[in-house]
């Protein structure tokens, strides 16, 4: 399939390690020229040399200025943005039953925040040009709330509220909105995500990831490369009548269609 983004301008966030690194490298991969963001510059500079076509822009899209100053810095060095992936940093294990007013808040600067921002640096643009694609990894969260990740959940719900919203309002204009939802994938976060589990109920980490994958149809973790392939087919052009939609990429782990 050609997926038609050849020379395309991807913004890809978070893509210094993870799910973020495997969207930006099959972008890369499809021909898009893609911005390779993250807080550490060292590490942002080894992921795009590792890539066909792609510049290292450090960000910290948590600060003030944050998605401003990268959009900015994008569009120096690359030109308008056409592809959006929003992604970020999954907060700490939480109980709902001990969610405080600034656990909510803190749901929201993790979740929504810079992320409406962002889009609203771009979006205008993607607009003018009839064309353009916004995809956020989310969570398979928000279609069965994961236990012991409230603040995740409470946040991930928001954002893809936001963008169902969105995607309503600007699909005439050429521009989709989707989400990508990993389940389990092989990554750091989810490796830390076990151990945390292995502390709380007293087990080996091992014992968790066998009864992780026991629960997984397809009998184990994905890789990463395959959930950055859903990433990519959504970016695609013949993607193109594909919006308002969260695609799970989790091995049939989630019991609901």
């Amino acid at each position: 399939m050609d997926t038609a983004i050849h020379g395309k301008v991807a913004l890809v966030c978070g893509s210094t390690s993870g799910l973020g690194a495997a969207s930006a490298r099959a972008l890369a991969t499809e021909g898009a020229r893609v911005v390779v963001t993250g807080r550490r510059a060292d590490t942002a500079q080894q992921v795009a040399a590792e890539l066909p076509s792609a510049v290292p822009i450090p960000a910290d899209l948590f600060a003030a200025d944050g998605p401003a100053d990268l959009v900015a810095a994008t569009e120096r060095a690359l030109g308008p943005v056409d592809i959006l992936v929003l992604n970020g940093p999954g907060p700490a294990p939480s109980r709902a039953d001990e969610l405080g007013d600034d656990d909510v808040a803190r749901a929201l600067d993790l979740h929504l925040r810079p992320q409406r921002e962002l889009v609203a640096r771009v979006l205008p643009g993607m607009r003018r040009r009839g064309w353009g694609r916004i995809v956020a990894i989310g969570s398979s969260g928000i279609d069965a709330p994961l236990p012991g990740l409230a603040v995740s959940n409470v946040g991930r719900w928001a954002l893809a509220a936001y963008l169902k919203t969105l995607a309503t309002e600007v699909a005439a204009d050429g521009v989709t909105v989707n989400l990508a939802l990993p389940g389990r994938i092989a990554t750091a976060r989810v490796a830390a995500l076990d151990d945390a589990r292995a502390t709380r109920e007293g087990r080996s980490a091992d014992d968790v990831r066998t009864d992780s994958r026991s629960a997984i149809p397809t009998g184990r973790y994905g890789i990463p490369e395959e959930f950055g392939a859903v990433v990519a087919f959504l970016c695609s052009g013949p993607a193109s009548y594909v919006t308002g939609t969260a695609l799970r990429c989790d091995g049939g782990m989630v019991p609901v269609l």
